[in-house]
């Protein structure tokens, strides 16, 4: 009789054990699933590549359209990442996001301080992601390595101010400057310092890489050149003027705007400047970091223009006016230039002749430079309560 009344129970446990066991295994699955590297259609970092020339290698729809709007409670002041089905959003509040490209879902959100009562220094550095890693500054000099999946911390890497500046990844090592005047080369799986260079003032930019060579410039106004493996400047160049632009290059050249109105063009080779724009007299501060193609390059100003000059001889070829100063680097999707305005808006004009072709009012200035890839662009409202943004083409 014993045994008679036993059986239901002994198929209920088993139906449970069962169930855990599909439970545990979809679970496991799910930890154990791999985000996709970032491919040539991603936007993995600040200016999207080691050069930092600006340029998306993801189309956008002709006809954009908003696909999802989330609130960041305190802005967004550094460029998003995108990267497969994610997106990567830094926000004021301390916290990173990582949102589901296509619905706007959040996947998970990490705090730049575990505790919840401690004050959570802002982020405020535009992340790097890498095939399983995402890398991102705060504005208490720490940088982050967290675990791409899950958002769970790695490891945290420690300098004296503010990592304004994006990552840059070069192999096994992370090169990125912070505001205490260091240049630092981390180990990015343990996250122990390689090496540091040492510079006369703060770091603004993110490092540009070129072969074995990092380019970096800052408040001391020098354009330096340095060799990752021997960690020693090879070549120093005084441009007379603060630097907060990051600087981009194409072959032989390097591109950057300086805080007294000039773009410089500079043959780090021959350490020769071969041509300046702007005018030095008016002051016009230029803290965007120019786009760069074979024919053109394209950089905002706080004269309230947005430039497009001739790559060879610095002439200009045609300006777009805004109402108020450009803080937003551009970005150029084959002939279609994207940049935000401290005026609330987000641009769209044509490369090749400066045309308007689109707006969108975020109802807050918009200072970082927007993100393409995967398909959508995606930008943030600077103020507290800015949103972020998320266009591309409805389904």
């Amino acid at each position: 009789m014993r045994v008679l009344e036993q059986r239901p129970r002994l198929r209920e446990i088993a139906f449970l054990c069962a169930a855990f066991a599909v439970s545990f295994a979809s679970t496991t699955a799910a930890a154990d699933a791999k985000p996709a590297p970032p491919t040539k259609t991603s936007w993995a970092s600040f200016r999207n590549g080691l050069l930092q020339q600006g340029i998306a290698g993801s189309t956008l729809p002709e006809k954009l359209e908003l696909l999802w709007k989330k609130k960041t409670e305190h802005g967004v002041v550094a460029t998003a990442a995108i990267v497969g089905e994610h997106v990567y959003v830094p926000a004021l509040s301390g916290l990173l996001f990582c949102f589901d490209r296509k619905s706007g879902r959040e996947i998970w959100k990490y705090r730049s301080v575990a505790d919840p009562k401690e004050f959570a220094p802002g982020m405020v550095s535009a992340p790097t992601v890498t095939a399983d890693t995402v890398f991102v500054g705060d504005e208490d000099g720490v940088l982050h390595a967290l675990d791409r999946a899950t958002g769970g911390k790695r490891w945290t890497f420690k300098t004296d101010a503010k990592i304004p500046g994006g990552a840059q990844v070069v192999g096994d090592k992370v090169i990125f400057g912070s505001y205490d005047s260091f240049l630092y080369c981390v180990d990015a799986k343990k996250g122990t310092l390689v090496w540091k260079f040492q510079t006369m003032d703060r770091i603004n930019c993110a490092p540009a890489i070129a072969g074995d060579f990092t380019f970096v410039a800052g408040c001391d106004m020098h354009l330096r050149r340095i060799n990752i493996k021997t960690q020693k400047q090879i070549a120093e160049f005084d441009l007379k003027a603060f630097l907060i632009a990051s600087p981009a290059i194409i072959g032989d050249f390097l591109y950057v705007g300086t805080q007294k109105g000039l773009v410089v063009s500079y043959n780090w080779k021959t350490d020769k400047i071969q041509w300046r724009f702007g005018d030095q007299e008016k002051g016009t501060e230029v803290r965007a970091s120019a786009a760069v193609t074979d024919k053109y390059v394209v950089v905002g100003m706080h004269d309230k223009r947005l430039y497009c000059l001739d790559r060879k001889t610095g002439k200009e070829i045609w300006s777009f006016r805004t109402r108020a100063q450009i803080n937003s680097s551009a970005v150029i999707v084959g002939d279609r230039v994207f940049f935000g305005c401290d005026d609330r808006n987000v641009y769209e004009v044509r490369l090749s002749d400066g045309k308007p072709l689109w707006k969108f009012n975020a109802g807050h200035a918009v200072t970082a430079g927007p993100a393409v890839g995967e398909g959508v662009l995606v930008f943030g409202g600077a103020d507290s309560g800015g949103f972020i943004y998320c266009f591309g083409k409805k389904e």
